[in-house]
């Protein structure tokens, strides 16, 4: 922490900035959010930079802004690796499928006992970095526009695409897909597969539209029920593009009776 503060106090030298001039910098960047928080005064950034205060993310936020730094590597400055931030997440297992909000371009950080960082675009041998991956997949390879791409996580619990889609797969979900097809395969392997969300959570599925509500497709050989969602009650994120999955998991699916059709619209 007090090697931050240093570097941080560098800086500012370097830019020939005083504690005046910063303090104030930070009351216009506070005026203009409208949130006192952003403000800096001078005892303040004083024990920032000698006793190795941590500022708060407000004031790093201005900081950052009046010394012209890079957030993510300011925040590792003080320990934290903000591309660590997915591979943790997926050390965590949860049980539901649920969407992944991270959007990180660039090389991916693996879970692994020694961090390491793998850039995708050359070829690279991973197996001596994949021994605590467990049934995760690997992070998607890049070369995606990470504007328009998104992650999921199939649920452990979730075996309504299996064996299309295992559960603890890692499936790619491409937003600019969500207009919902009617036609264009010609096998099960063809069909889209799209990630919905809905009130209860999320659900993977072929999917069709009837009138504004949408029926929810499982694989016939997962046993699970399909979905009839009403208008409002859901919202369908993308088209599942690509996925990272073990073609076995440690886990057996239970044994469950034949669904009912009867929440088919067409029955």
């Amino acid at each position: 922490m007090d090697r931050a503060g240093i570097r941080l106090k560098q800086v500012r030298e370097k830019l020939g900035l005083t504690y005046r001039d910063v303090e104030k910098a930070s009351q216009d960047i506070a005026e203009r959010h409208r949130n006192d928080e952003y403000a800096i005064a001078l005892s303040r950034l004083a024990d920032i930079e000698n006793k190795g205060t941590v500022p708060t993310i407000f004031r790093l936020f201005s900081l950052c802004a009046i010394y012209r730094l890079d957030f993510g590597e300011t925040l590792r400055w003080y320990g934290v690796n903000v591309e660590a931030l997915a591979s943790e997440a997926l050390r965590i297992p949860l049980q539901s499928t649920h969407a992944i909000h991270f959007n990180s371009p660039g090389p991916f950080l693996v879970p692994e006992a020694i961090d390491k960082e793998i850039d995708f675009t050359r070829t690279t041998f991973l197996g001596q970095f994949l021994r605590r991956w467990g049934k995760n997949g690997l992070g998607f390879l890049n070369g995606f526009e990470a504007r328009q791409h998104r992650y999921g996580l199939i649920g452990l619990d979730d075996w309504s695409m299996h064996p299309v889609l295992h559960p603890g797969s890692l499936v790619l979900i491409d937003e600019s897909r969500r207009r919902i097809a009617t036609g264009g395969w010609s096998s099960e392997l063809d069909r889209p597969i799209y990630f919905v969300e809905h009130r209860d959570g999320y659900r993977c599925g072929w999917c069709s539209e009837h009138g504004d509500a949408l029926f929810v497709q499982s694989h016939p050989s997962s046993l699970v029920a399909p979905a009839f969602l009403a208008a409002g009650e859901y919202d369908i994120l993308g088209q599942i593009t690509g996925v990272a999955m073990l073609l076995e998991s440690r886990k057996r699916r239970p044994f469950r009776n034949a669904p009912s059709l009867a929440a088919s619209p067409d029955q």
